[in-house]
């Protein structure tokens, strides 16, 4: 059975004990315990974390959420929220990190062990899946730049231009721009027809 590092990060130390006695014997390995955002990113740096546990708010503070972002911009893990807020808000704010699941407390070990299952079968999908997207710039005239193959893959999951400026933090506009170009490196009018494009070259 293959053995996962697994980072924790959350500022009530009976939880983070409860998480970790939830997961002994089972292939997700608590590498480390952060109970702070610095201490999070310091383990982010220097331990080999493959998946991350995150409480969204840490000492009143929703610095979880921060977290989740650095996670996705430089450390390309699976990280799961697990936190007691899931009012819209936070679950918006949240969702634009692009978590690989989501939590709530109270759980169970049940809850924590499927969670985390899940989490790393959604991850390695979407990794797949980029991969797969990767493949077809060796066949196009002109290739396609990293953004334009991000909201390629957005297309492919059905994302509005609102949706994919949202996850993206850029303006609906520069959205278009990107599909202006997409469309023409790919010789296509819609999003209907990229599509056909892209299984006829993948």
């Amino acid at each position: 059975m293959s053995q996962f590092n697994l980072l924790i990060v959350e500022d009530e130390a009976l939880v983070a004990a409860m998480i970790k006695e939830a997961l002994a014997g089972s292939k997700f390995h608590v590498r480390a315990t952060a109970f702070t955002k610095d201490a999070a990113e310091k383990y982010l740096a220097t331990e080999p974390i493959d998946a991350a546990l995150l409480d969204i708010n840490l000492e009143g503070n929703f610095e979880g959420i921060e977290i989740g972002r650095l996670i996705r911009d430089q450390h390309h893990i699976p990280f799961l929220y697990i936190t007691a807020h899931a009012d819209d808000q936070t679950l918006h704010n949240a969702k634009l990190t692009q978590p690989s699941g989501y939590i709530i407390k109270p759980f169970t070990e049940r809850d924590l062990l499927a969670g985390l299952e899940i989490a790393l079968y959604n991850f390695h999908q979407r990794q797949s899946s980029t991969r797969d997207l990767n493949s077809i710039n060796p066949r196009l005239k002109e290739p396609l730049s990293v953004r334009e193959l991000d909201v390629l893959k957005l297309i492919f999951d059905g994302r509005t231009n609102q949706q994919m400026a949202d996850e993206l933090f850029v303006s609906v506009n520069t959205i278009k721009t990107h599909l202006s170009r997409l469309f023409t490196k790919l010789n296509a009018s819609s999003r209907t027809e990229a599509i056909a494009r892209i299984r006829e070259l993948m």
